[in-house]
């Protein structure tokens, strides 16, 4: 088995993860970074489907190679995942053959080499960022058209058959502690390190804000389905300044906040205005249906904001219940909003989110986790 003596190490990118400017590729360059910062050089591999090129990541890797992602006319067809199958390419496999260097995959999708028989002495640890047959089953049940909710039935069927192919990693680092409890019930050699994030230090105002808000990618049906939930079922309620914030929201979202006069949707918002937001809200709602990996909004509406409210689903299990107030249905959310909307956040408060947050869940703390895992040391508790 390989050891770790040159500090080299492959990361294969499901996308460029560059900028970091959504869920996936927020926790891998933020991984990349904080590994460069420990020293670690990085020969990183992007796969491109529609994001250009960035010399940005140029800073902090040794070197970095694109291959474009194959499109199929129909992505129903192959036994293997769209995901999987579509991230083929001889020459990342060539690129990862010119040495014998530790590999991280990152997500399922780039694991199509994996048990390649050429790599079977390889050091090879994936990141796994969802539990992804449950993942694309529940986009199903959110999805209104047609064609895309087939996809995603056959995608969740497929990626559920595939799994076991993670028998072949070294070490498999899932994002949340359900998902790598699930994986240890397949035989699975699963260790938990939370998602990377883009947060360095607790940074809260104290005191009150003015406003309620809700984020997320809108285009996103998961996103827009909790938004217009909120707003249908909770903001109603309440009757208190409200901002929804993300991009592409459907038709359905923007009528919904036409016919309450105390919520304002914006979906113009670059990611600084939308930590901005965070920051000045005095409530932070978060809603998820999806009990599925963790959520970096609720990781950064924690190191950054005042009062969040969730439902179970966003924090269940996640270790960060105690720094939420929860509510399951529409009229809890509501009184936890009520509760919180003239309660000023106090130094006790920053203090609490401090100590939970800047241990278990820093950037610095998943790094080290995962060089125990590249030096092959006993020292990653799960």
């Amino acid at each position: 088995m390989l050891n770790f003596k040159e500090n080299y190490v492959h990361i294969i990118s499901f996308d460029v993860p560059y900028p970091a400017n959504y869920g996936g590729v927020i926790d891998v360059f933020y991984k990349i970074k904080s590994l460069s910062e420990c020293g670690i050089n990085i020969i990183l591999h992007c796969f491109q489907y529609g994001r250009k090129t960035a010399p940005e990541l140029e800073k902090y890797c040794t070197s970095v190679h694109y291959y474009q992602r194959k499109k199929y006319g129909n992505p129903m067809s192959g036994k293997l995942p769209y995901i999987v199958s579509s991230r083929e390419n001889p020459e990342l496999l060539n690129n990862l053959l010119k040495d014998d260097f530790p590999i991280i995959f990152e997500g399922l999708h780039t694991t199509f080499y994996l048990d390649h028989p050429d790599l079977k002495n390889r050091l090879k640890v994936v990141r796994n960022h969802n539990i992804e047959h449950d993942y694309y089953k529940n986009l199903e049940e959110v999805e209104g058209n047609w064609f895309k909710k087939r996809f995603f039935r056959k995608e969740a069927n497929r990626l559920k058959e595939y799994e076991s192919k993670l028998l072949h990693a070294t070490y498999v680092i899932a994002i949340s502690q359900p998902d790598t409890t699930y994986l240890k019930s397949k035989g699975i050699n699963a260790r938990w390190i939370s998602a990377f994030h883009s947060n360095d230090y607790v940074d809260i105002k104290k005191g009150t804000g003015d406003y309620i808000f809700y984020h997320g990618n809108l285009g996103v049906a998961e996103n827009n389905h909790a938004a217009i939930y909120l707003a249908n079922k909770v903001f109603k309620l309440t009757n208190l300044p409200t901002i929804i914030a993300g991009n592409n929201p459907s038709r359905e979202l923007r009528n919904a906040a036409k016919k309450l006069s105390h919520v304002t949707l914006k979906d113009d918002l670059t990611n600084e205005q939308i930590l901005d937001h965070i920051k000045e809200a005095q409530i932070n709602v978060l809603v998820t249906f999806q009990a599925t990996g963790i959520k970096l909004k609720l990781i950064n509406s924690l190191y950054l904001g005042r009062h969040t409210v969730v439902n179970g689903p966003m924090v269940d299990n996640t270790g960060l219940e105690s720094l939420c107030h929860i509510g399951n249905n529409p009229l809890e959310i509501a009184e936890e909003i009520f509760n919180l909307w003239d309660k000023p956040f106090s130094n006790e408060m920053i203090k609490e989110r401090k100590q939970i947050l800047e241990g278990r869940f820093s950037n610095s703390a998943g790094a080290e986790k995962i060089l125990n895992l590249l030096k092959k040391e006993e020292g990653v508790k799960s």
